[in-house]
C-alpha cells in the first residue's frame, strides 16, 4: 500500500499505528520516507483501555478506528486526515477523490455490492476503507460522535442495526446533512464484492481503467481493496470465495502478490524469523475440527485457491 501511494501521490504523510511490538520494531527499522510509526502505548488512552478487555482483537481494532484519526488531529494538528486500510493498493492519485468533496468535511465510500453478494443489511452500505475528515468543527462533530459510538458498542455481530464500527455510517448523510459526502467516483472503492460489475478497459495501455457493464461508462482505477487475501504455508494463496474473472485474478491480484512477495523477502532480510500471516494449510496441522473441515472444503472446491507460483 505504501509503495503504491508513494508512486502516485507526491505529497503525503502516512501515520501508522502499530498494534503489536513486532510491527513497531520492523516498521522503525525499515525507516521509510514520509512515515511516522506510533506505538500502541503512545496511542491508547484511558477510555480505550477501559473497553479493551470486553472486545476481541478484531473488535478492539475496529473500536480504535475513529480514535486513530482523532489522535492524529490532537497530536500532529494536521488540517485533514484520511483513514486507509492496509490492504488497499493505489493505481492513480487519490486527489480526484478529495476534489469531489467540494467543500464538505467528511468523505465516505460505498461498498457498491454486486447484487448476488449484497451484505449491506448486515455489513452496512459504506465501507470503512478510505475515509477523510477535515480538522474543523463539522469534521470533528462527526468524528467525535463516531468515537463515542464505537466506545459504547463495537462488536463482530449484527445487533439493533449496528455492526462493528461500520454500520454506524449508514445514516451519516442524513444525520450530518451537508457535512458528509458520499463518493461517486467508481475508481475509489473497487473490491472483490463489486468488481463483477466492471470489465478491464483493454484499449487503455497507459493506466488501469475499467468499463461499467451497466452503462458502458469508463473510469480510471484509483484504488482496489484486496480484502480477504490469505497466505498459507507451502505457498498456497486464498483470494476468497467471491467470483473473480481470470482477467482480474491475473492482472490485479497477480501484480499485487508479486509486490507482497518482494516486501516479504525485504522484511525477512531485516528479521529472518518473520513469517507473519502464514497459516497452516495441512489438515493434519489444523488445531480443531472446524479448521480441518474448512481446509478440506477449500481443497475440494478450490474456490479462489492457488499455488503462489500460478499467480506470480
Amino acid at each position: 500500500m505504501y509503495d503504491s501511494l508513494k508512486r502516485h501521490c507526491s505529497n503525503f504523510h502516512l501515520y501508522i499505528i502499530a498494534f503489536d511490538d513486532k510491527a513497531y520494531t520492523i516498521l522503525n527499522e525499515l525507516a521509510l520516507e514520509n512515515i511516522t510509526v506510533i506505538s500502541l502505548k503512545e496511542f491508547e488512552n484511558e477510555k480505550l483501555l477501559a473497553v479493551k478487555p470486553t472486545r476481541s482483537r478484531a473488535e478492539y481494532c475496529w473500536t480504535c478506528t475513529p480514535s486513530t484519526i482523532l489522535y492524529i488531529f490532537d497530536t500532529y494538528k494536521v488540517e485533514n486526515c484520511t483513514y486507509i486500510d492496509a490492504d488497499l493498493y493505489f493505481y492513480s492519485s487519490p486527489q480526484v477523490l478529495f476534489d469531489e468533496m467540494n467543500g464538505r468535511s467528511v468523505l465516505i465510500t460505498q461498498h457498491r455490492f454486486t447484487p448476488k453478494y449484497d451484505r449491506s443489511k448486515i455489513a452496512g452500505k459504506y465501507c470503512v476503507q478510505f475515509m477523510t475528515f477535515k480538522n474543523n468543527p463539522d469534521g470533528l462533530k462527526v468524528l467525535n460522535w463516531w468515537v463515542d459510538a464505537c466506545l459504547e458498542w463495537c462488536y463482530d455481530k449484527y445487533e439493533d442495526g449496528k455492526f462493528g464500527d461500520q454500520k454506524y455510517l449508514d445514516d451519516w448523510t442524513v444525520r450530518f446533512k451537508g457535512i458528509v459526502h458520499d463518493l461517486k467516483h467508481l475508481g475509489g472503492g473497487m473490491a472483490p464484492w463489486n468488481i463483477q460489475q466492471y470489465d478491464i478497459d483493454t484499449t487503455e495501455k497507459s493506466k488501469l481503467s475499467f468499463i461499467n457493464k451497466s452503462d458502458k461508462t469508463k473510469f480510471d482505477a484509483v484504488f482496489f481493496h484486496f480484502h480477504y487475501v490469505r497466505f498459507y504455508e507451502n505457498d498456497w494463496v486464498d483470494l476468497g470465495w467471491l467470483q473473480l474473472d481470470k482477467s482480474i485474478i491475473f492482472n490485479l491480484y497477480g501484480s499485487y502478490l508479486k509486490e507482497l512477495d518482494k516486501k516479504l523477502k525485504y522484511v525477512q532480510s531485516i528479521d529472518t524469523s518473520f513469517k507473519e500471516g502464514l497459516r497452516p494449510f495441512s489438515i493434519s496441522q489444523a488445531d480443531n475440527f472446524k479448521e480441518k473441515l474448512k481446509i478440506a472444503l477449500k481443497l475440494f472446491t478450490k474456490f479462489n485457491l492457488y499455488k503462489k507460483n500460478e499467480l506470480l
